[in-house]
């Protein structure tokens, strides 16, 4: 066929669409950071003055941002994790891998858990520490996706656009300046990413 010439103005927009890659490319190039977190909670609760043991799974998100020769540590919300009793991940969603807790900070509702590099490489778990970008740098309408595991069935992912920054919330009394996007967030997705389309 002959060459087919973009109006004025047009194929830089294509070009630079092009270098910072599609959604579907960037999820994959991500989905291996991301992790599915499982938590377990035992406790007690009064019925009619007596006490009854319970136990209760609950489900998160969190993103593999660092590594050293033993451990890759997860970086997660502290309200996540704050009442498990037992921790653990899965990267594809098939194994599930033990994980304790690092520290956590429940000011800026932070947590960083770790698992041992040998359990996930046992499970054949092929996983890549996440490459982060500047915040400052966003600007709203820039578009995102946002990956974890929404409602606990599994790693899934929306798109949207930033549409706020620097927003203020007061939640549980404590005082947090977030970003507000437009892509849709679930239960489950708490800890996990949001990416730019440069898979930051």
């Amino acid at each position: 066929g002959g060459d087919i010439s973009a109006p004025s103005g047009r194929s830089n927009n294509v070009l630079s669409l092009s270098a910072t890659g599609d959604a579907v490319s960037v999820i994959n190039s991500v989905y291996p950071s991301i992790v599915n977190i499982t938590i377990n909670v035992s406790g007690t609760t009064n019925y009619f003055g007596m006490s009854i043991p319970y136990q209760s799974e609950g489900a998160g998100s969190g993103v593999i941002f660092d590594e050293d020769d033993k451990y890759a540590y997860i970086v997660t919300n502290n309200h996540v994790v704050d009442e498990a009793n037992s921790i653990s991940i899965s990267v594809t969603g098939v194994e599930s891998i033990k994980a304790e807790i690092v520290g956590t900070d429940s000011t800026n509702d932070i947590a960083v858990i770790k698992v041992l590099k040998s359990d996930l490489d046992n499970a054949g778990v092929e996983y890549k520490v996440a490459k982060f970008g500047d915040s400052d740098k966003l600007s709203v309408g820039q578009s995102v996706i946002a990956i974890g595991n929404a409602l606990g069935e599994g790693k899934s992912a929306t798109g949207g656009m930033i549409s706020v920054l620097n927003k203020s919330l007061e939640l549980e009394g404590k005082h947090l300046t977030v970003i507000q996007t437009s892509a849709p967030i679930n239960p489950g997705n708490s800890g996990g990413a949001l990416v730019n389309y440069n898979g930051e």
